[in-house]
């Protein structure tokens, strides 16, 4: 009960900015523990936990030498850190410009109808590319702009369509072996070079470019889509995760899902909103007569 009740006082004592205070931190700690999932992140993270415990344990047993080693490598802690997660680091500060959406606040984004498009020419090319044993990897970039991947490839900024990307991949020409980027509804660049995945978890068949494309939704919020040179098979990487076997089908309803849904639910909210407004214009001017 003395616990409680000491808590209720100090609640009692909190103003108005230390509640934003807490529900700021609660935001950023919400928003960068997504980022740092990974499994070298994790081992990371865990060495640094461990060099913490480490140090308060040789302090309790007096154990000089060892703890005074420990506190000069925990000194340069935080420089090591910035070393260590420079990528990691970089993703995130990529991620929190983004959340902002500054295209949509401004009308960057393309509209469902545009991006439905987009996305049959792209299944349409896979489907040929598929049957064909063509191999390819096309990056959809979403809130993150991919600007650190895009200067590594050829710009273009074309318009999407199956031909243009069957001879972008065509296993002779210039900007097969890398990555295209589509963004805002066009081919933005093409034999982009992307990061690799290094997760455990990937089977050891899949080669370079499946593991480029798991590499590249798990340093973004990109989906991207994989057709395998070898068998032919059609995945998609989304949050790290890799969907395998996809039909023609599958692989539309998929590409719909993550690029369209968001932006049809929003298309569909800023339609009712209109619709009650304009029935209260209606009501008011059969209210004036």
């Amino acid at each position: 009960m003395e616990l409680i009740k000491s808590v209720l006082q100090q609640l009692g004592r909190m103003q108005w900015s230390d509640y934003l205070d807490i529900a700021l931190v609660a935001f950023l700690i919400y928003k960068l523990i997504p980022l740092v999932k990974s499994p070298s992140t994790m081992r990371i993270a865990g060495a640094v936990v461990a060099m913490v415990v480490l140090s308060a344990v040789t302090g309790l047993l007096q154990l000089y030498t060892i703890n005074f080693i420990l506190n000069q490598v925990m000194s340069v802690g935080l420089l090591a850190v910035i070393i260590l997660f420079q990528p990691e680091l970089r993703r995130m500060l990529d991620h929190l410009g983004s959340s902002v959406r500054f295209r949509t606040l401004f009308g960057g984004s393309k509209p469902a109808a545009e991006m439905d498009n987009v996305i049959s020419q792209t299944v349409a090319a896979c489907e040929v590319m598929s049957r064909e044993r063509v191999g390819a990897l096309i990056v959809f970039a979403r809130d993150v702009r991919l600007e650190e991947y895009f200067k590594t490839g050829s710009q273009i900024d074309g318009i999407v369509s199956e031909q243009l990307i069957r001879n972008i991949f065509f296993p002779k020409a210039a900007l097969h072996d890398g990555a295209m980027i589509i963004r805002d509804g066009r081919v933005a660049a093409a034999g982009c070079v992307l990061p690799l995945s290094d997760s455990s978890h990937l089977s050891a068949d899949l080669g370079t470019r499946h593991r480029a494309g798991v590499g590249m939704s798990e340093a973004s919020d990109a989906v991207v889509v994989i057709v395998s040179e070898e068998t032919g098979t059609i995945s998609v990487a989304v949050d790290g995760m890799l969907k395998r076997h996809l039909a023609p089908q599958t692989l539309e309803r998929l590409l719909y899902n993550e690029l369209c849904a968001d932006q049809e639910e929003e298309e569909n909210k800023l339609r009712v909103r209109l619709k009650q407004r304009l029935q209260k214009l209606e009501r008011k001017d059969s209210h004036e007569k």
